[in-house]
């Protein structure tokens, strides 16, 4: 598993909120459901996006908008019209003065908005939490990333598009499983532009710090070492730290600890979970062992 692959066993889209909106002018939304990550695609229309201390942002059809939360921000027609409904945490959807609309703008199946064939059409998918390596994933994002139409060639849009307003059995499945096809394809297309992605994703094409990487994600459990990791690889330990360092931004032991620690955290949410069962699973020999790390790096036990 990479750390890209993580975000499919992390906050996989579980019964994911996602809807179609349909609306005509003017129109503004406030979003402040404080969701770690959304996802947006302009259908027909356009749309302006807009967060405290930054310019709007248009987006038009073909565009796909991947929104990194909590922070609130607007979705508009125009940047200058002002605020007319807020989606709530809990997805519920007042006006400015607390009134529900909920019922109102319900115009069907997943659709949502004030007309039944508005100028604008946008598919919205968020996702309600995020695991430990999502988080590694979430930090190389910005607030708020645009993906042009001409910039991707991809039928994920369209064939969301034909699915969201389905009703057969075992759609949500369905279209979970499409909100995450979405969201990767086109994290890796933004990733794929020179200069943008994070160090551990350019890393992974090294021949060296690539192999290494794949050996620390697929075996966290083995008690790594440098020397053990440059021998498997066949290049010196020295040349693999400084290589490593250089390409990942931190030395190979201790983003295998924080690799380490980022799936104990995912996997100690789990129900049944024990801390000494999940200390054997990431390479830690006792949950005592575990323990003193995990208050090392992150200044919290694993039980809290």
């Amino acid at each position: 598993m990479d750390a890209l692959a993580g975000l499919l066993d992390g906050p996989r889209a579980r019964g994911a909120f996602l809807l179609r909106v349909v609306l005509d002018p003017p129109w503004s939304i406030r979003i402040e459901d404080r969701a770690p990550l959304a996802v947006m695609a302009v259908v027909r229309g356009g749309a302006w996006v807009m967060r405290e201390g930054e310019p709007p942002v248009p987006a038009g059809p073909g565009d796909v908008l991947i929104v990194r939360g909590p922070e609130p921000y607007v979705v508009a027609d125009d940047p200058a019209t002002p605020p007319q409904v807020i989606i709530h945490p809990d997805q519920r959807c007042t006006t400015l003065y607390g009134e529900d609309v909920s019922v109102a703008m319900d115009r069907g199946v997943r659709t949502w908005g004030n007309a039944d064939a508005g100028e604008s059409v946008m598919l919205v998918g968020a996702y309600q939490g995020a695991g430990e390596i999502t988080d590694r994933l979430l930090r190389a994002l910005p607030p708020l990333l645009v993906l042009r139409s001409h910039e991707w060639d991809s039928p994920l849009v369209p064939l969301l598009a034909a699915e969201i307003t389905k009703d057969d059995p075992g759609q949500s499945a369905v279209l979970d499983r499409l909100l995450d096809l979405l969201l990767i394809a086109a994290l890796r297309a933004w990733f794929a532009r020179s200069g943008t992605a994070p160090g551990w994703f350019r890393a992974q094409a090294d021949p060296v710090v690539g192999r290494a990487l794949r050996m620390l994600h697929n075996h966290p459990a083995h008690p790594w070492t440098v020397a053990a990791l440059a021998g498997r690889i066949g290049v010196s330990r020295a040349a693999l730290a400084r290589r490593f360092t250089e390409l990942v931004g931190e030395p190979p032991m201790s983003y295998l600890t924080n690799w380490r620690l980022a799936l104990a955290a995912d996997l100690l949410r789990e129900p049944d979970s024990t801390i000494a069962a999940v200390a054997r699973q990431v390479g830690y020999g006792s949950g005592f062992a575990l323990s003193a790390a995990f208050k090392r790096v992150r200044g919290v036990s694993p039980r809290s």
